[in-house]
């Protein structure tokens, strides 16, 4: 079934391919050779072996992309640590509790089954910055391999407890006294992905009484996987009949959050960053990092503590980079990703899930009254199918359209007026072209985003 015109994304974020199409596993091998040549590079003493941990979401694919990857590791030399079923910021965590030269989850995040992929975590817990993301991709296609003899060759060993861990690392960093006296009903929908099993061990260590749906880890994604309005109709009204608090939806690999209030209204993915930057910034005010295409929401929230966001390419790998070097208390993006530096430095749902509740324990107000806290606006995401090589041409038409504009290039391109912006760039992930715009109304927004559509 390989079939050479099935899309095969690499870039900073990774590979991602239709499994059998695409990502096969030949490819994955191939691919898991390019990244312990990698590890071996940074590992942190030539004279052992690299350490690296590995866990999978929960798709019918993991297990085979999994082994191909594994097997590629240790005739590379490697130690592999096996996590099982865990979420992309569980393995990271891992890297940093294990002490290991880095991490691979394997993974097609929020795309729909038929896709897997697989990330690389350097030995921070972060996805590596670009130019080393790129050298892993330079040696797949030149498909390097540094195998090793027999005699070299490390025993795969497996570790349970990743999720756990993972959980206790977040509840050590919050204010769990006030979460429990404030008798929460939280319902969660995990949709069958790697998230469940890390929300319930957070959760119910939390006291909140817990209505979790598609909570069993079987990959069989109960709907569109992706957390958006359309495909959460189902947790709505959950949270209705249940009369909750709130709702949380995760997706498959669990390091995105969208949130519903305890109205059953869908806030959506971008208030999961802005209300847990809203509660960090109350304990401890400092510099934010987000991506072009996060709300100014956040920098509306920054401007209440006298702080500023400090803008990047799209990527976790950007924004965390500009995270460190500017000390910052709180990151992510706004897909509902938010980076708690205290925990990990990748997104995480287990974060923004503790940082929400913590931020309704200790205000004593009700998530519809929280948001409204913050200036509203009107952002609207659309994405079209492109060809390879459009981008560019695409960018610099919409460019030469907006000349008089501020301009900013770092990541596509990303207009920038008084009180609105619209963001065009290539998908990292999708062989798609994303259109975001934000405005006071929704009008406006998708005034943008036609005028945008209508160049490319």
């Amino acid at each position: 079934m390989n079939d050479p015109n099935a899309p095969l994304m690499l870039s900073v974020s990774g590979l991602r391919g239709l499994v059998g199409a695409s990502l096969t596993p030949t490819v994955a091998a191939q691919y898991g050779c390019a990244i312990a040549r990698y590890f071996l590079s940074q590992r942190k003493s030539p004279n052992r072996p690299a350490h690296v941990v590995i866990g999978r979401d929960s798709r019918p694919s993991g297990s085979m992309v999994e082994g191909a990857v594994v097997s590629a590791l240790l005739a590379s030399g490697c130690r592999v640590t096996r996590l099982g079923i865990v979420s992309t910021p569980g393995v990271a965590v891992m890297v940093d509790g294990l002490h290991a030269d880095g991490g691979v989850v394997i993974t097609a995040s929020h795309n729909p089954i038929i896709w897997n992929g697989i990330k690389t975590l350097n030995h921070e817990g972060s996805a590596p910055p670009g130019d080393q993301a790129r050298a892993i991709i330079d040696d797949f296609h030149h498909n390097r391999a540094d195998l090793v003899g027999v005699e070299k060759y490390s025993t795969l060993e497996d570790h349970t407890r990743a999720n756990e861990i993972h959980a206790r690392r977040v509840l050590d960093r919050l204010d769990t006294g006030a979460i429990r006296r404030a008798k929460l009903r939280v319902v969660v929908d995990s949709v069958c992905g790697a998230g469940g099993l890390g929300a319930a061990a957070l959760l119910n260590e939390l006291g909140v009484e817990l209505i979790h749906i598609h909570k069993e880890p079987t990959g069989i994604f109960p709907h569109t996987p992706e957390p958006t309005r359309e495909n959460l109709v189902g947790l709505c009204d959950a949270v209705k009949q249940h009369k909750a608090h709130v709702g949380f939806a995760q997706d498959p690999d669990a390091d995105r959050l969208a949130i519903v209030d305890e109205r059953g209204e869908y806030i959506g993915e971008e208030y999961t960053l802005v209300l847990a930057a809203l509660r960090l910034m109350e304990r401890k005010p400092g510099p934010m990092a987000a991506n072009l295409s996060t709300s100014r929401m956040l920098d509306d929230v920054a401007g209440l503590f006298n702080s500023k966001v400090r803008r990047t390419p799209v990527g976790e790998a950007h924004v965390a980079a500009a995270m460190r070097k500017t000390g910052s208390t709180i990151g992510g993006e706004g897909n509902g990703g938010g980076i708690w530096p205290e925990v990990v430095y990748v997104r995480d749902s287990l974060s923004g899930m503790g940082l929400v509740l913590e931020l309704m324990a200790t205000s004593g107000k009700s998530l519809s009254q929280l948001v409204s806290r913050v200036p509203a606006y009107a952002i609207v995401k659309d994405k079209l199918p492109i060809k390879p090589g459009m981008a560019d041409r695409v960018c610099e038409a919409i460019k030469k359209k907006y000349a008089g504009q501020s301009l900013d290039t770092q990541d596509g391109l990303r207009i920038d007026w008084p009180d609105r912006w619209v963001h065009v760039r290539p998908s990292n992930t999708e062989p798609i072209m994303r259109i975001i715009a934000e405005a006071p109304t929704e009008a406006v927004a998708k005034a943008l985003v036609a005028e945008v559509r209508a160049v490319v």
